[in-house]
């Protein structure tokens, strides 16, 4: 038997994100089943001069039903750039069919805007709230193209596993060189002591936020985002910049000075964070372990963190056709 309410799409309207929305933008995605505090208009606006935003709101009738977090590039719209994820972010209360409509509303617009292609690299599964994989089902029915699968390294806690051998040498050994845990906010010491230092001796980079960035974001977002450091008397000698979600930890930044081995202060900061840092956290992601698109694994980095307790989940980038809205063939019986 049919759903009436799925043959007449004009219930649905899709605009183009303004700052006029941000209110609205903000409580919807506090309250979404697939989103984190990253698709903030207070996080995702501290770097809005880097990226043409292109976002947008689609409502069914005059509710808002779905946004989705989007900057442009070239005719491209992407999902987001800025952002570690992207994703069609729906309420809790949103249904697939219904939500099917709506999606292929957005792919309407954004041709109607002269935008050929959209690229999501969409959110992992154990970053949800409850089950949101909506967007997957749509962007096979839409026969968008998969570019890359990345790897992550993550601990259920649910299911943990313990530490093994080499990791619990090291704890022993912070243990015994009588280092110090601190949640200080203390992030100026780590980005200018350890954190830069280490990033442009062994990459010849800087990290994605600066210090002020980092300092305002967490001035914005105290309860999700931490700064941890490990101190040896009263000096700094590894830290981590922590994101938390309502689902997830995930250091954000990790880093040691010289002595890390020597004094095993990143075990140290690890063990704090899995194991004592935030017990309400199911999950603790690691990050990607892939290089080249997916096709390259740092064995290094997996054995590590495999030596932790974490194990793998996907995180999945598609670029789909605007135009394939058309051709989305679905029977509904």
């Amino acid at each position: 038997m049919g759903n009436p309410h799925l043959k007449n799409n004009n219930i649905y309207t899709v605009k183009r994100y303004t700052e006029s929305q941000k209110e609205l933008w903000n409580a919807f995605v506090e309250n979404a089943k697939n989103a984190t505090f990253l698709f903030n208009r207070n996080f995702m606006d501290y770097h809005s001069d880097r990226f043409k935003d292109h976002s947008v709101l689609v409502f069914k009738e005059e509710k808002l039903y779905a946004v989705l977090p989007a900057n442009e590039v070239n005719g491209k719209v992407i999902s987001h750039q800025g952002l570690t994820y992207g994703s069609f972010v729906l309420a809790e209360s949103g249904k697939l069919l219904y939500s099917l409509e709506a999606f292929k509303e957005v792919l309407k617009y954004y041709e109607s805007e002269g935008i050929t292609a959209i690229e999501i690299r969409n959110i992992p599964t154990f970053y949800n709230t409850m089950p949101a994989d909506e967007l997957s089902y749509f962007l096979f029915l839409a026969k968008a193209e998969m570019v890359k699968r990345d790897v992550l390294m993550v601990i259920d806690t649910t299911n943990k596993l313990k530490f093994q051998k080499n990791r619990r040498e090291g704890i022993n050994k912070a243990i015994r060189n009588g280092l110090r845990i601190k949640t200080d906010g203390n992030f100026k010491d780590f980005w200018n002591k350890i954190l830069i230092p280490n990033l442009e001796q062994k990459h010849g980079i800087k990290p994605v936020h600066t210090l002020e960035e980092i300092e305002l974001l967490a001035a914005k977002f105290p309860e999700q985002i931490k700064q941890v450091n490990v101190y040896k008397d009263d000096e700094i000698v590894a830290g981590t910049t922590v994101f938390l979600t309502k689902t997830t930890i995930h250091p954000q930044y990790i880093s040691g000075n010289a002595t890390k081995n020597a004094y095993g202060s990143i075990d140290l900061a690890y063990d704090f964070i899995i194991n004592h840092f935030d017990k309400s956290k199911r999950y603790f992601d690691f990050n990607i372990s892939s290089e080249n698109n997916g096709k390259a694994l740092n064995s290094g980095l997996i054995f590590w963190k495999e030596t932790c307790g974490a194990r793998a989940y996907t995180a999945d980038t598609y670029v789909i056709n605007t135009a394939n809205y058309r051709s989305i063939d679905l029977t509904i019986l």
